[in-house]
């Protein structure tokens, strides 16, 4: 994460202590992928808890970009900043592949860049990677253009073959009502560069730059 922020678009990252983050110093904060914790008791639960996460919910509040990534994505939801829950995989095992992504919205922070309906190639790496939420709840994350990624096939639809973990509805990403605030699943750090993406582009990159564009302006 730090690498793709600092050496592939050039823009000042720090690495900070849990207990030492204070939100007035930073324009965005990234949560990384992986296991906080070890993910004992279920995956983000502790992390959210954390003195960082008072300072994050503040950011979110100001309209800074907050991007929460596979663990970030599930420490954002235990700490009740994005709705819903994660559930174990469908599979109950751990999954690390590479899926394609299908842009819901491009009314984010971290989605200027990218069109509505655009597919995107990221890899996932996870094991409670299965979002989950009640009916009524979703239809509202639905109306309010709240989901902002799918897991989709080659064709563009979210079946359930290109759904990789069991998510209801296909779900892949989701973002707060005023979309500074962003979870996902997939890593798009590990998509930034073509030199570690099959098809040698740059999707994840854009879900970053978008992110400074965002500060920018």
């Amino acid at each position: 994460m730090v690498h793709v922020l600092k050496n592939v678009l050039n823009v000042p990252t720090e690495l900070v202590w849990h207990k030492e983050f204070k939100h007035s110093g930073y324009d965005a904060v990234v949560l990384p992928g992986g296991f906080s914790y070890g993910d004992h008791l279920r995956c983000g639960v502790i992390a959210a808890r954390s003195p960082a996460m008072e300072e994050v919910k503040l950011m979110a509040e100001e309209g800074k970009p907050v991007l929460g990534i596979c663990n970030g994505f599930q420490i954002l939801v235990e700490a009740e900043i994005l709705p819903g829950a994660f559930l174990p995989n469908d599979s109950l095992k751990f999954i690390c592949k590479w899926i394609i992504l299908r842009c819901e919205t491009a009314h984010t922070a971290f989605t200027s860049l990218i069109s509505e309906g655009q597919m995107l190639h990221m890899p996932i790496a996870h094991h409670e990677g299965r979002y989950f939420h009640e009916a009524e709840a979703l239809k509202a994350l639905s109306f309010s253009r709240r989901i902002v990624f799918r897991y989709v096939d080659e064709k563009g639809e979210p079946s359930s073959k290109a759904n990789p973990n069991g998510a209801v509805g296909n779900i892949a990403a989701i973002a707060n009502e005023r979309g500074n605030v962003l979870g996902i699943m997939p890593h798009p750090e590990r998509a930034s560069e073509p030199i570690l993406n099959p098809s040698r582009r740059r999707d994840g990159a854009l879900i970053f730059q978008s992110m400074v564009d965002y500060i920018k302006h």
